[in-house]
């Protein structure tokens, strides 16, 4: 059983924290707490949040107790984070999680903060939600669809909510079914180093739900071959993959496969419901997902549904 996070309301108070690399254009994360002030909350800034070691936010022991104390305050209702980048699986061994989830909050986040909300998952059981983030959607002219499904996410308490694609972005059928089954995943490129690690999720009975950006065919292929190779595959009910971006070969001269193959190759004898090009991940427009609800893919329907609130 998780730990779900009290819902936000108006006027509440919003952490922001760098727990992966720095905001790389200032402008548009003070643009991102703008955005948050005129939507009616308070912000508060982590210590470090703009600090710089290299390609991180600061050092690892600062960038922790940065996570530590917005989860200690209990005037703040939710953390979210700055930007992605690199740096979260350097936290793991750092973090108490006895602090975590004896104050559970909503956590927002993507990309490389994958790391930590597997982590939360497993060491915390708290359900986290991979979402726009201050100092790239917030702060950069937030599209409607991702903005709209993000805000009526955090404040539903409904025990169903949809998730249909969008007729700008329709998801395909890949292998048709349904099944049911708690959504956990995240970026691939990061979510598959944690595989024997205390910080990956036990994927039994789960919905896999994947995305990437930048990552080349033969990384996919890697990544996907690492999950089936740990007998992932073996325990899930279904599979979504969101959008994977930029995933197309560096050099057209060389051989490869492409995306599409590199699928079909390593899951086209699994007996479960999968689809691709679903409204989630590094695009513009996508669907906030909460990791750890229950939910239920229908590809009959060509929807998703979330099965149980997300917020008490």
């Amino acid at each position: 059983m998780y730990n779900f996070p009290p819902r936000l309301n108006a006027g509440d108070k919003i952490g922001i924290v760098s727990p992966a690399s720095r905001p790389g254009d200032v402008q548009k994360f003070q643009n991102g707490i703008q955005y948050l002030k005129k939507k009616g909350f308070e912000v508060v800034v982590a210590e470090h949040c703009l600090d710089e070691y290299g390609y991180l936010a600061g050092p690892d022991r600062q960038r922790a107790d940065d996570i530590h104390q917005m989860f200690r305050d209990p005037q703040i209702k939710a953390i979210i984070c700055s930007r992605g980048g690199y740096g979260t699986p350097r936290l793991l061994h750092l973090l108490d999680y006895d602090l975590i989830q004896k104050n559970p909050k909503i956590f927002v986040g993507y990309s490389d903060i994958t790391a930590l909300q597997q982590a939360f998952l497993v060491q915390a059981r708290l359900v986290t939600f991979s979402g726009p983030m201050v100092a790239i959607e917030m702060g950069d002219s937030i599209d409607p669809f991702t903005e709209t499904h993000f805000w009526s996410l955090l404040n539903n308490l409904s025990s169903q909510y949809q998730l249909n694609a969008p007729e700008t972005l329709p998801f395909q059928v890949f292998q048709s079914g349904v099944a049911e089954g708690p959504l956990i995943g995240g970026c691939l490129s990061v979510l598959a180093p944690l595989i024997g690690t205390p910080y990956m999720p036990d994927y039994q009975g789960a919905i896999l739900i994947l995305e990437d950006i930048d990552e080349e065919p033969y990384s996919i292929d890697r990544n996907l071959s690492h999950l089936k190779a740990a007998g992932i595959f073996n325990q899930i009910r279904g599979i979504i993959f969101g959008q994977f971006l930029d995933s197309e070969p560096k050099d057209p001269s060389k051989p490869s496969l492409s995306v599409e193959q590199v699928f079909r190759d390593l899951l086209g004898d699994l007996a479960i419901p999968i689809v691709t090009n679903f409204a989630y991940g590094h695009g513009k427009q996508k669907y906030t997902i909460p990791f750890g609800v229950k939910a239920r893919l229908d590809t009959d329907n060509n929807s998703l549904q979330l099965i149980e609130p997300v917020c008490c």
